[in-house]
C-alpha cells in the first residue's frame, strides 16, 4: 500500500516545488536534477532568483541567464548592479579627460581667460559709432545716428595705419591678394574706331556764275565716276562773250590772233570753263576733276542756280580715314607712325594694316577720349565710310615699372589708390600714380616699389569712401583710425574721406585726438586734444548731411529725409577737430 501512495506522494511535492519554482544553491545555480524542468518552465522575472549568493537559503528563486532565462548548466549569471558601476567609472573618467586637455592646453599657450567683468585699464580717448566714425563722443552710450553702442577708441592702440581682418572673414568676402612686379608694359591698346572718307581727296564742282541746270548726267548719290566723266550741262547767257570770243578766235592763224586767242582762253579758265567746254549758245558741260564717288548733288534739272552754288562733291575712295576713340590713360605711348591693324565685320578674316597719321589735338567731350587718324589703302572700295571697326595699336614698349592688376585700382588721377596687404597682415591704403593700361594690367609710375602685395579682388569693402571706414570699422574696430573729410588738409599718404588709413610713419589723419608725427608707432596723444579739455572749441558748420547720401546738404540739423537718420555737420576748415555734434548743440544753445 505504501507503494501504491508513493506516486500520488511524488506528485504533490512535484507541484509544490513546481508553485514554489526551482531552488537555487548559494551559488546562484539550480540543483543538477530540476534545471532541466526550470529551463522548460520558464517562470516569469518576479519568481526568478536574485543575482549572487543568496544569504537566506529559505527565499530563494531562479536563476537568470543572460536574457533574462534561468541559466543553463555552467553558464554565469549576469547582473545590472556591475554594469551600472562601469558606466559611471566610464563617465568620470571621460569627463577628467576632458579637464584634463583644458588645463594643458592653457597651460602650454600661456594665456587664461579673464575674470568676468574685469575693468579694461586703458585709458578711452573718444566713443564713436563705427558707421559715422568721424564724429566723437565723451561718453559711452547709443549712437544718435545708427541706434547702435558706441565704440571705445583706447590711447594704446598702435597707429600702425592699417585695418587688420580676420582670416575666416576675408575668405568669407571674397578678398584676394596678388604680388606686384616689375616689367614692361607691351600689350596691344584695343579701341573701337569708325571708317571716314580720306577728306584730302574730297572736291566740290559748284556754279561760277548764275545759270540755269538744263541736264544732269550723274543723278543718285554715291555713283562712281572717273576723271574727267560730265556731271551737268548748264546754260549761262553771261558767259556767251566770252566763249564767242574763243571760239572766233580758235581759228586765227597771225601771231596776233594767236595771242588774243590765249587771252580769250584765259578769260574762260578764269570764270571756270576748261577750253572747248562752251559752246556758242552759253551751254557749258561741266566733268569730274577726280575719280572716285559722288556723295552729294545740289540741285536738280531746270534749277536756277546762283554763283557759287554747290552741285556737285567727290570724294576719292583710293585711301580712307579710320578714327579711333583712344581712352586719355592709354594715349600716352601713342604717337605719329604708330603700327596699327584693324578688322570690320563685313569683311571677316580680312585685316588691314596702316600707321597713326596724327593724335588729333581733341578729346570728345562725352567720352572723354583723344581721336587717332590713321590712314588705311582701299585701292578695291571694300572700305565704306561708316563703318565700325576694332582697332588693335601696339605703342612702342617704354621703360620698366611695377604692374598692378587694373582691377586693383581704386579711383582715378590724383585719388587713384591700392590697398596693401603689411607684413603684420594688416592692410593699408596707398596712393599711386597710374600710367598706361592695357590687357588688365597698369603702370605705376609712383607709390610702389615692386614686390608688395596688393588687394586684387574684394574691393567693394573700399569701393565707396563715404562707407569705407564703416566697413572696416565692423571688420576690427580697434585697427581703424577715425578722420575728418576736409581733404585739402590730408597729407599726400592718406586717402581723403576714409579714416584710419593711412601710411606708417607719416603724418596723421586730421581728427580729433590725433598724435603727433613720429617714427615710434605708438605716441600718447596731446594733452590739448583730451575729450574733457575745458578749452572752448570753434565748431562753425558748413553744412549738414546725410552719411549715406553726402553729396546732399541741408542747412540746419535734424533727421535725413532719405535714411531716416540724424543729419550730420560738416565742420568749417578752421574748426576744432575735436568738435561733436554736442558742442554745436551747446553753441546754438548759448546764441
Amino acid at each position: 500500500m505504501g507503494r501504491a501512495q508513493a506516486p500520488g506522494r511524488l506528485a504533490r511535492r512535484l507541484a509544490a516545488a513546481a508553485r514554489a519554482g526551482p531552488q537555487c544553491d548559494r551559488a546562484g545555480r539550480l540543483p543538477r536534477r530540476r534545471r532541466p524542468a526550470a529551463v522548460a518552465q520558464r517562470p516569469p522575472r518576479r519568481t526568478r532568483c536574485p543575482p549572487g549568493p543568496r544569504r537566506t537559503p529559505r527565499r530563494t528563486g531562479p536563476c537568470l541567464g543572460r536574457v533574462g532565462l534561468p541559466a543553463a548548466d555552467g553558464e554565469a549569471t549576469v547582473t545590472r548592479a556591475p554594469r551600472f558601476i562601469a558606466i559611471a567609472f566610464g563617465g568620470i573618467a571621460l569627463l577628467g579627460a576632458v579637464g584634463l586637455g583644458y588645463w594643458w592646453g592653457h597651460s602650454r599657450g600661456g594665456t587664461s581667460m579673464p575674470a568676468a567683468g574685469a575693468p579694461d585699464a586703458r585709458q578711452a580717448l573718444y566713443w564713436y559709432d563705427p558707421m559715422v566714425p568721424d564724429q566723437h563722443f565723451d561718453k559711452p552710450g547709443k549712437s544718435p545716428f545708427m541706434e547702435m553702442q558706441l565704440v571705445p577708441k583706447y590711447a594704446g592702440e598702435a597707429r600702425t595705419g592699417g585695418v587688420a581682418i580676420a582670416p575666416d572673414v576675408r575668405q568669407n568676402v571674397g578678398i584676394r591678394t596678388v604680388e606686384v612686379k616689375r616689367g614692361q608694359l607691351q600689350s596691344a591698346v584695343r579701341v573701337p574706331g569708325v571708317i571716314a572718307w580720306d577728306l584730302r581727296q574730297e572736291r566740290v564742282v559748284s556754279a561760277r556764275v548764275d545759270a540755269i541746270v538744263e541736264r544732269l548726267h550723274v543723278r543718285a548719290p554715291f555713283e562712281s565716276v572717273r576723271a574727267g566723266q560730265p556731271l551737268a550741262s548748264l546754260i549761262a547767257p553771261s558767259w556767251n562773250t566770252a566763249i564767242a570770243e574763243a571760239s572766233a578766235l580758235g581759228s586765227a592763224r597771225s601771231s596776233s590772233g594767236r595771242e588774243l586767242r590765249s587771252a580769250a582762253n584765259a578769260r574762260l579758265r578764269a570764270l571756270g570753263l576748261p577750253a572747248g567746254s562752251g559752246t556758242g549758245s552759253g551751254r557749258i558741260t561741266l566733268t569730274s576733276p577726280v575719280a572716285g564717288v559722288v556723295s552729294e548733288i545740289g540741285a536738280r534739272e531746270g534749277q536756277a542756280v546762283p554763283m557759287g552754288t554747290l552741285l556737285f562733291r567727290i570724294n576719292g575712295t583710293r585711301t580712307v580715314w579710320l578714327e579711333a576713340a583712344i581712352p586719355q590713360s592709354t594715349s600716352a605711348g601713342i604717337q605719329a607712325g604708330t603700327p596699327v591693324s584693324a578688322t570690320v565685320d563685313a569683311r571677316p578674316g580680312a585685316t588691314f594694316h596702316g600707321r597713326v597719321e596724327a593724335l588729333l589735338p581733341q578729346v570728345d567731350a562725352a567720352s572723354r577720349a583723344q581721336r587717332a587718324r590713321i590712314v588705311l589703302d582701299n585701292p578695291d572700295g571694300a572700305l565704306a565710310p561708316g563703318m565700325f571697326a576694332q582697332v588693335a595699336l601696339q605703342p612702342a614698349a617704354g621703360v620698366a615699372h611695377v604692374l598692378v592688376p587694373t582691377d586693383a585700382l581704386i579711383g582715378a588721377g590724383t585719388q587713384a589708390r591700392v590697398i596693401v596687404l603689411d607684413a603684420d597682415d594688416s592692410f593699408r591704403p596707398v596712393r599711386v600714380q597710374t600710367g598706361r593700361s592695357g590687357e588688365g594690367m597698369t603702370e605705376i609710375l609712383a607709390g610702389l616699389q615692386g614686390g608688395e602685395r596688393v588687394v586684387a579682388s574684394g574691393q567693394f569693402l573700399i569701393d565707396s569712401e563715404a562707407s569705407l571706414s564703416g566697413a572696416l570699422e565692423r571688420l576690427n574696430v580697434d585697427a581703424a583710425e577715425a578722420s575728418t573729410d576736409d581733404e585739402a588738409k590730408l597729407p599726400s599718404d592718406v586717402m581723403p574721406g576714409m579714416p584710419g588709413m593711412s601710411r606708417p610713419a607719416a603724418s596723421p589723419p586730421t581728427a580729433s585726438h590725433r598724435e603727433p608725427p613720429a617714427a615710434a608707432p605708438t605716441i600718447a596723444p596731446p594733452a590739448s586734444t583730451a575729450p574733457t579739455a575745458p578749452k572752448p572749441r570753434q565748431c562753425r558748420v558748413l553744412y549738414w548731411y546725410d552719411p549715406m547720401v553726402p553729396d546732399r546738404h541741408f542747412d540746419q540739423p535734424g533727421k535725413s529725409p532719405f535714411m531716416e537718420m540724424q543729419l550730420v555737420p560738416k565742420f568749417a576748415p578752421g574748426a576744432d577737430p575735436a568738435c561733436t555734434v554736442r558742442d554745436v548743440e551747446a553753441a546754438e544753445a548759448q546764441s
